[in-house]
């Protein structure tokens, strides 16, 4: 768990644009996780932590009475989970754009370029079809170029 915390609390953050919500996300994940320990199939810890990080996900933005609660004064020191050495923040302009997508569009989006699964994982960890990955991949990057416009320092980030 310890391992994989800040790989998770990354994809989080990424998901929902938001540190504490990701950390609560992360949290439920890590306790489903637990309680399936012994379940865990051959396909390994990552893909099964996956699978639950991206179902917890898609049951916070399914519900309707939800209600976001947004936290104007950071106080906790919390830094952003994706600055990291692997992140050089070159890109902020690009994931803030993907932090304004529709929900679901925002995880297609990072399974699919973030977490580099194929189209029928990512269809597989969210739940949904093959083509509603398809479809969903294409509307959120046309949406990002509408966003972005031809922003030269984003230019080899390509639909794949």
């Amino acid at each position: 768990m310890t391992a994989r915390q800040r790989w998770l609390l990354r994809t989080a953050w990424l998901l929902t644009g938001d540190v504490h919500t990701a950390e609560d996300l992360v949290q439920t994940t890590l306790a489903k996780l637990y309680l399936a320990w012994d379940r865990v199939s051959a396909r390994g810890v990552d893909a099964y932590a996956r699978k639950i990080l991206f179902n917890e996900h898609a049951t916070m933005w399914r519900r309707t009475w939800r209600h976001r609660e947004v936290v104007t004064d950071d106080l906790t020191g919390h830094e952003v989970p994706v600055r990291d050495e692997e992140y050089d923040g070159t890109r902020t302009a690009l994931w803030e754009a993907v932090r304004g997508l529709a929900p679901r569009q925002r995880a297609v989006i990072v399974l699919r370029y973030y977490e580099q699964l194929s189209e029928a994982e990512t269809a597989e960890a969210l739940g949904i079809s093959l083509g509603t990955v398809k479809s969903q991949a294409n509307r959120a990057v046309a949406t990002l170029r509408a966003r972005l416009g031809d922003r030269t320092d984003l230019v080899d980030w390509e639909e794949e």
